[in-house]
């Protein structure tokens, strides 16, 4: 009887591992395939991201551009409207060129010709002779004094170098100051927006493909192994990519199945391929894995079967489904020792080992994940069981000591109050990311219901720490780690809105003294030290009083607030000054000096004014002391 009820129990048992094979092996290929949309998609999501990132950074430098350049075109119609004797000169149109930091300066009179410039060759050029130069004429032909032309970077008409211009009217008479620039920081951050760019800084697995297609002409535009290969595989062609929106299986070089994902944005596909092959190895290693478990578990099952036929002894099941009752009210350290035949003895083995397997079962979840590559960890807790069930990854993501782990995990109280006094505060700007310490952070996803409670714990810190990193980036000056002039005057606006009645504010322009000539002389990157040394001065003044900010080149801005009367202020200017003179930079082995700047300052107690009307007429009062006391400062 026993042998008969083991061979139909082996055959029921062998079909049902069959059929929950062949099921497990359409459903995982389906998983697989899934999986794979999911991650080209997410993967195209950061391509797109990062293309409309870059492109708000281009936009946000030209409009600051646009602005820089725009008041030093006025700033040089400012002088040449008071010195005429500076336009006829072409040494002194040279040093305001380079007093404004242009690369050049042009007059153009009422005629459209220009008279004076910095660079010789172009004065007596008729504008009028070049598309390019012939746009300026419309600020000749408007009433408008306060008309102004910002051309767009392309060739020049003199040199056909790529310059960027830009024109202002003449006050009081007919005529065009106009500067020009080199530029340089646009083009390379165009470079930097391009798909060959971005595919490059992508990580991608083993056979895969990211590129970019024009959906109207079926260029590939870039190409994350390069553009120099061919793109003639099946594949790559467009009626073929614009039926892959969903995943779908296409031909590759040599007859080879491809798995292809695109996506439109705009006038173009982004676009992933993975050769089939490597989904079918991630295929056969899970169906085999899981195979092998099936007929594991398939032998365990026909071994107790065998073990339940067996058993005669009606005792031995009383004892055997008491031990079980104490396991089920919690105590798992009950151990399960029925004896008076081997086949009893056995079956409490075996009671006991699956015991185990439960408790353990953490381990085998760990060794899961562990094989995932993720950095996950997960918790389970049952009110009948009063043990908490872990994976191992958990007291690394939580680093706990191994002390601490071993009283929460056998206390759910404990463990649960450990969970609650983490997830009080979320970190800003986020609802289930918490932080640990200042470099470890975690997502928890936690489930309730009446029968247990779940948790999983993945560990997000390096996008957290990227994503602080591009805040500050985008906040800072990557040369002297200032604030950007943009964030420098959204800061100063807030603080002079809530400024308290009867405290004064001032907005400080500060202009560093013959930083060309030390740029000419002892090179760029000691200049660049030179900078350095100067916003350490800046950043060292009390937080509670100074806001320092890096406008562009060697031009600063500083707001000085929280004080009562202009003495005040005076007086926290002398303090940089004194500071400033005490810090010496050497420039060469048998050089040193201190660093040399010229400011102005305009203040107001009034909470409603402009804070660009402030830094307009500090930037007034700097140019008075430019041209009049050098090294040091003077107010509007």
């Amino acid at each position: 009887m026993q042998k008969t009820f083991v061979r139909f129990a082996f055959a029921i048992v062998t079909a049902a591992v069959l059929l929950i094979f062949v099921f497990n092996c359409l459903f995982t290929i389906h998983s697989l395939e899934s999986q794979q949309y999911n991650t080209f998609y997410t993967k195209s999501e950061q391509v797109i991201h990062t293309l409309e990132t870059n492109q708000d950074e281009l936009s946000m430098m030209k409009e600051n551009l646009d602005e820089d350049y725009l008041t030093r075109a006025k700033a040089a119609a400012y002088v040449l409207d008071r010195q005429e004797e500076v336009s006829m000169d072409v040494q002194e149109m040279k040093y305001l060129a380079n007093l404004l930091d242009v690369d050049e300066l042009h007059m153009i009179d009422e005629n459209g010709i220009i008279a004076s410039a910095s660079v010789t060759e172009y004065i007596g050029m008729d504008m009028a002779d070049h598309k390019q130069t012939r746009a300026f004429l419309a600020i000749l032909e408007s009433d408008d004094e306060e008309a102004f032309l910002i051309q767009e970077a392309q060739p020049n008409a003199a040199a056909g170098k790529i310059m960027q211009y830009v024109g202002v009217a003449r006050k009081g008479k007919k005529g065009i100051v106009q500067v020009g620039f080199e530029p340089i920081r646009q083009m390379e951050a165009q470079s930097r927006n391009t798909y060959e760019y971005i595919f490059s800084k992508f990580p991608t697995d083993v056979g895969e493909e990211l590129f970019a297609v024009n959906s109207v002409t079926g260029e590939v535009l870039g190409h994350s192994a390069g553009m120099e290969q061919e793109f003639m595989a099946e594949y790559c062609r467009l009626d073929q990519l614009l039926e892959c929106t969903k995943g779908a299986y296409k031909k590759g070089e040599n007859g080879s199945l491809m798995y292809v994902f695109a996506r439109r944005y705009g006038n173009i596909l982004i676009c992933a391929a993975l050769p089939y092959q490597i989904i079918l190895e991630k295929l056969l290693a899970q169906v085999f894995s899981t195979l092998l478990y099936l007929l594991i578990i398939e032998a365990v099952v026909i071994l107790l079967l065998n073990y339940l036929v067996k058993q005669k002894v009606v005792s031995g099941i009383h004892q055997i489904m008491g031990n079980l009752a104490a396991i089920t009210d919690g105590n798992l350290d009950t151990k399960v020792t029925v004896g008076g035949n081997q086949e009893f003895e056995a079956l409490s083995q075996g009671i006991n080992a699956m015991v185990k397997s439960i408790v353990n079962i953490s381990d085998r979840i760990s060794a899961i994940i562990e094989i995932s590559g993720f950095s996950l960890a997960a918790f389970e807790y049952e009110p009948e069981v009063n043990h908490v069930f872990v994976t191992s990854g958990l007291r690394n993501l939580l680093e706990l000591s191994d002390q601490e782990a071993e009283i929460i995990y056998k206390d759910f109280e404990k463990f649960y109050q450990y969970i609650q006094n983490i997830t009080a505060e979320p970190i800003d700007g986020e609802t289930d990311i918490f932080s640990i310490n200042d470099n470890r952070y975690v997502r928890i996803h936690m489930l309730k219901s009446q029968e247990k409670i779940l948790g999983v714990i993945t560990d997000v810190s390096r996008d957290i720490m990227e994503k602080k990193q591009m805040q500050y980036e985008n906040t800072h000056d990557a040369l002297t780690g200032l604030y950007k002039f943009s964030y420098f005057k959204q800061i100063a606006k807030e603080i002079l809105a809530e400024m308290p009645e009867e405290n004064l504010c001032a907005a400080v322009m500060i202009d560093l003294d013959y930083f060309k000539s030390i740029n000419d002389t002892f090179g760029h990157d000691t200049g660049d030290r030179y900078l350095q040394c100067f916003s350490f001065v800046l950043e060292s003044m009390p937080l509670e009083h100074f806001l320092t900010a890096r406008r562009s080149g060697d031009e600063f801005c500083m707001v000085i607030y929280g004080c009562k009367e202009k003495s005040e202020i005076k007086m926290m200017l002398d303090m940089f000054y004194e500071t400033l003179r005490n810090r010496r930079i050497d420039l060469s082995p048998e050089e040193s000096r201190s660093v040399s700047a010229s400011s102005g300052f305009a203040c107001t107690a009034n909470p409603e004014d402009s804070i660009e009307e402030l830094l307009n007429h500090a930037d007034e009062a700097l140019y008075r002391v430019k041209r009049k006391n050098r090294g040091g400062y003077e107010e509007y």
